[in-house]
């Protein structure tokens, strides 16, 4: 299992809810548990249903559409060790114990699409 990201709103998050939430953003289910968003005509998961949403992001690419995913749900985006990821004026972040680091540009993000990270 890898990092966990996770999406966090106010009040609690219903299945159907979710479900009408992400098509308008261009996210479907698959199953009962994948959330999923197409790229170059295939799907790739980007997040699953637990009772909440959360993803294993393994690209920045992940990231930037897990934080369209947030947006589309009214929610932020949470990592396991309290880090909020954000997106401002156009440039992904995250906030970790009050300093804030640069992800990179967002539309450059999505772009570039789910390459995966290399360790």
């Amino acid at each position: 299992m890898g990092y966990e990201l996770r999406v966090v709103r106010e009040s609690p998050l219903a299945f159907a809810d979710l479900a009408k939430a992400i098509a308008p953003a261009g996210f479907e289910l698959r199953g009962s548990d994948e959330i999923v968003i197409g790229h170059d005509g295939r799907a790739h998961q980007v997040a699953r249903w637990t009772g909440a949403v959360v993803g294993e992001p393994g690209s920045d690419w992940q990231v930037a559409q897990l934080l369209r995913l947030s947006a589309a749900l009214g929610a932020r985006l949470v990592g396991e060790d309290g880090e909020v990821y954000r997106l401002r004026d156009g440039v992904m972040e995250v906030e970790t114990g009050g300093s804030v680091a640069e992800l990179g540009k967002f539309e450059e993000i999505i772009d570039a699409g789910p390459a995966a990270w290399t360790p």
